[in-house]
Formats: structure tokens, C-alpha cells, sequence
């Protein structure tokens, strides 16, 4: 089972892929948010480049485990999304994905401006790991 994962943001949306197995998360590309949610050439040739079962979306959620100010207009693009691609979707919580995802890049030495075009599909990649490893009765430490 292959999942697609966006981190859908204002400006931009990350994008990550699991590999046939639905074990391992990675991630694939950033685009402008408007290339993704107007079905784009460059994000429909992503899809089926990887032939997606799934499509995970990330949820965006307080500290506290509320769904924050961005939940439902997230989550409604999400489901738009699913339903012009196919796919059945499902949403993760992203909580903490992007400053998980900034603090690596940190660490492998990027600078802020340098990380801009990074931190949103790493981020991607990190919620569908976690929620990958959930689906597998994992211990949420697999590889992204």
C-alpha cells in the first residue's frame, strides 16, 4: 500500500510518499499550494508517478490535542483533493511535524532561508511515518 502524505500549508504544500510496502516514509517534493489544490500538471505527474492507495493529509492540532485554527480548511482541501484523485483519505496529526523537521535540518547544517523549501515535505514525511508505524504496530521510531 502506497500512501501520499501533504502537509498543506497557506503558501506551500510538502509532499511525502511511502515506499509498495507501507513502511518507510520519504520525502518528495514541495509545491505552491495553489499548484496542488488546482490539480497541477507537476502534482498529477507526482501521483502518478507513485500510484497512491491512500491519501494521508496532515491535521493540524493544538498542543493539547485540539484541532487548531487551520483544522477544518485543511481538512476540507484534503477531502476535495481525495475525492478528485480517487483516493480515499485520511488525516494525521502533524503536531510538532515542522519543528521536528526544522530542528534536523538545523542539524544538517542549514541555514533558515536555506531550509524554506525543505521543512514542509520533511515535515510530510515525518507525520506519515508516525502514522504509518501505527498502522504497522510500530514503536513510531521507523525512518523518514
Amino acid at each position: 500500500m502506497v500512501a501520499l502524505a501533504l502537509d498543506i500549508g497557506d503558501a506551500r504544500i510538502g509532499v511525502a510518499v511511502s515506499d509498495r510496502t507501507g513502511t518507510v516514509a520519504s520525502p518528495v517534493k514541495v509545491l505552491p499550494a495553489a499548484e496542488v489544490l488546482g490539480l497541477s500538471r507537476s502534482f498529477r505527474a507526482i501521483v502518478a508517478d507513485h500510484e497512491p492507495d491512500v491519501l494521508v493529509v496532515g491535521r493540524p492540532r493544538t498542543l493539547a490535542g485540539e484541532d487548531g485554527p487551520q483544522a477544518e480548511r485543511v481538512m476540507e482541501a484534503g477531502r476535495d483533493l481525495a475525492r478528485a484523485l480517487g483516493l480515499p483519505v485520511e488525516f494525521a496529526d502533524e503536531r510538532l511535524s515542522s519543528a521536528e523537521a526544522k530542528r534536523i535540518l538545523r542539524e544538517q547544517g542549514f541555514t533558515e532561508r536555506k531550509m524554506r523549501g525543505k521543512v514542509d515535505m520533511l515535515a510530510a514525511s515525518l507525520f506519515l511515518q508516525a502514522w504509518l508505524d501505527s498502522r504497522n504496530g510500530g514503536d513510531g521510531r521507523g525512518q523518514a
